[in-house]
């Protein structure tokens, strides 16, 4: 039971929850890249459909790990060396701008999710677009992790942040 309690105690504290998130978005988006690609060789609009809300689940938690990292900053930055915290506000930076790709990636997903039934002939070029779209949430993420990744980990750091 101490290990429970301790467990929920750090459920309190925003950098925590920030890292037990963040790789929501990147893995999942994966996962739904690989399940559209499988979807679109198998031509299975079912399939699809599952490929569609994985990538809506994943894209969207992008909102809560943007949210719980703004919360963490402060904290996370008074516990960091000087690299760290320059790279803590590039992580920072590339978060707030890099988040509007994984909104965008969410929104092409619902469309190719809903229009189809409007429009079937249009099935082909939304899935392809929430493939091109969820590739960029991918690159994105990878974009956003790197610099996250080098704020506590100084074994990964190749020289001052860009």
């Amino acid at each position: 039971m101490p290990e429970l309690h301790e467990f929920l105690r750090q459920l309190r504290q925003p950098e925590y929850v920030h890292v037990l998130l963040n790789p929501i978005p990147v893995y999942g988006t994966l996962c739904g890249i690989l399940a559209l690609i499988v979807a679109l060789i198998l031509r299975s609009r079912p399939a699809q459909i599952v490929a569609y809300v994985i990538v809506i689940f994943s894209t969207l938690s992008a909102w809560p790990v943007s949210e719980y990292g703004e919360r963490a900053y402060n904290r996370v930055y008074s516990m960091s060396n000087s690299d760290g915290q320059q790279w803590l506000d590039v992580h920072m930076h590339r978060a707030d701008r890099g988040v509007y790709v994984f909104y965008a990636a969410a929104l092409v997903a619902a469309a190719a999710l809903v229009l189809p039934w409007v429009r079937p002939r249009a099935q082909l070029a939304l899935a392809v677009a929430t493939l091109a779209f969820a590739l960029a949430a991918l690159a994105t993420g990878a974009w956003i992790g790197h610099a996250g990744g080098q704020v506590r980990h100084s074994e990964f750091r190749e020289g001052p942040p860009p």
